[in-house]
C-alpha cells in the first residue's frame, strides 16, 4: 500500500461489552469508537475494528499480536489478570508458555479472547 496510509487491523468478535471488557480492561487498550456494528481501540497507534458477527470461526492461526520490550513481564502481567496462556504439544514452551524457536530468537506467547481468536506476545532477539 502506499506510503502514508495507515493499516488498521480487524478482529471478529460476538459480544461488544465482553469484548470491551477484555480488549480495554485486561488488555488496557483506550477505546476509540464504538457503535451498533463494531468497536475500535487503539492497539499501540494502529486501529483495531472489533466487528461484531453472530458466529467467530476457529482460527487457523494467529489472529493478532503485540510486540514487548519483554515477554515474560507482559505475559506475567496479563496472566494476573486472568489471562491463560496457550501450550502445543511439540513446542517447547518454558513455564510462561514462551516458545523460542532457537536460543537467539525472539520468543512468543499464546493467548485467546473471549471469542476464541487468538493472539499473541512476541518480543525481539
Amino acid at each position: 500500500m502506499r506510503e502514508g496510509h495507515r493499516f488498521v487491523g480487524f478482529v471478529l468478535i460476538t459480544d461488544a461489552q465482553r469484548a470491551r471488557a477484555f480488549y480495554c480492561d485486561v488488555l488496557g487498550l483506550p477505546l476509540v469508537h464504538h457503535d451498533d456494528y463494531a468497536m475500535v481501540v487503539d492497539a499501540g497507534g494502529t486501529q483495531l475494528r472489533l466487528s461484531i458477527v453472530a458466529e467467530v470461526p476457529e482460527p487457523a492461526g494467529t489472529t493478532a499480536g503485540w510486540l514487548v520490550d519483554d515477554i515474560h513481564l507482559a505475559v506475567r502481567a496479563l496472566a494476573g489478570a486472568g489471562v491463560v496462556f496457550e501450550r502445543f504439544p511439540g513446542l517447547d514452551q518454558d513455564p510462561d508458555g514462551v516458545w523460542r524457536p532457537a536460543p537467539e530468537a525472539g520468543g512468543v506467547a499464546w493467548f485467546r479472547d473471549p471469542d476464541g481468536n487468538r493472539l499473541s506476545l512476541t518480543d525481539a532477539p
